[in-house]
């Protein structure tokens, strides 16, 4: 007798039937766009500051994995600085360019939403960052923990990123 489970009838599918339906049924997005970064794009940090005033991250995709990280500041005076660096999300220490008080950046994940930054300055600690997404991926919220030469706290800032339209 055959398995009730495997034949279709006008009220059961097969389990071909069913198969098909959900290959067809399926979103046709390729694997890259699935696993693209939900963080990829630019960031305005929200800021009571008088224009010109402003904050800029921008996040890229970078190799198979990782990621460029991008940081453009205006002050009230319209100066502006630029800095950059790459990361793997490996924890690794990478170099930082266009930042005299950071040399190199460390990022590991510490779930889906959130990173944890290492800055350093000459293979010093100088602030840990915790980075979190929120979950409509629309805003990050960033906590910033200066630390001095003896691993203490010595100050922390809270800052708030909206994503910028394309």
């Amino acid at each position: 007798m055959a398995d009730p489970l495997f034949v279709s009838s006008p009220m059961r599918p097969s389990w071909k039937q069913l198969l098909l339906a959900s290959l067809l049924l399926s979103p046709t997005q390729d694997a890259s766009a699935q696993s693209a970064n939900p963080r990829f794009g630019r960031w305005l940090l929200k800021s009571d500051a008088p224009a010109p005033a402003s904050n800029i991250m921008t996040y890229e995709p970078l190799g198979a994995g990782g990621m460029k990280v991008t940081i453009q500041a205006v002050n009230a005076r319209g100066d502006t600085t630029r800095w950059s660096y790459a990361t793997e999300f490996d924890g690794r220490d990478m170099p930082v360019t266009g930042n005299a008080s950071q040399t190199h950046a460390a990022v590991r994940p510490i779930s889906s939403l959130v990173n944890e930054i290492v800055n350093k300055n000459n293979g010093r600690v100088t602030q840990r960052l915790t980075n979190v997404l929120s979950p409509d991926f629309q805003t990050i919220a960033v906590i910033y923990m200066r630390e001095d030469a003896d691993g203490k706290t010595t100050g922390v800032t809270f800052a708030t990123y909206t994503r910028m339209p394309l």
